[in-house]
């Protein structure tokens, strides 16, 4: 019998090892990257948003570092489509850590969120709150 932890660590490697909509995005409404530079994380999101310019429509990624960022990228690519750039706005870590279920140490939470602060600085850029050129967990 697999414990309630172990199933969840078997998904953050499921999406590690066979992350989920991976790959650049050719007619993304606007992308963004990031970096943990503490663990070497980068992450790059494509959003594709629908037709009311406000709800995404699809999500894809591409990167490269530990385990929990690009399971955590792979899952919020699934998480993330239906939601409006508000709802992405919104999202805050606990949002990522239940999303992948496993108690996240605080050396690993930068890894955790990247992909969470990616997506968010990218709808702020998109919508005019924000100018930056890449995102970073050393703040």
């Amino acid at each position: 019998m697999v414990s309630g932890s172990d199933m969840y660590r078997q998904q953050i490697l499921d999406h590690y090892k066979n992350p989920r909509n991976y790959g650049e995005l050719d007619d993304a409404t606007f992308e963004h990257v990031g970096e943990n530079p503490m663990c070497g994380d980068t992450i790059k999101l494509f959003v594709k948003l629908e037709d009311d310019d406000d709800t995404v429509e699809y999500v894809s990624f591409i990167g490269d570092g530990c385990a929990i960022s690009q399971a955590s990228a792979s899952l919020l690519s699934e998480e993330l489509q239906g939601k409006s750039l508000d709802e992405i706005r919104g999202m805050d870590r606990d949002d990522i850590t239940e999303m992948l279920g496993v108690d996240i140490s605080p050396m690993r939470v930068k890894c955790a969120v990247l992909a969470e602060k990616v997506a968010q600085d990218g709808a702020a850029i998109y919508v005019g709150d924000k100018q930056l050129e890449e995102t970073t967990t050393e703040e």
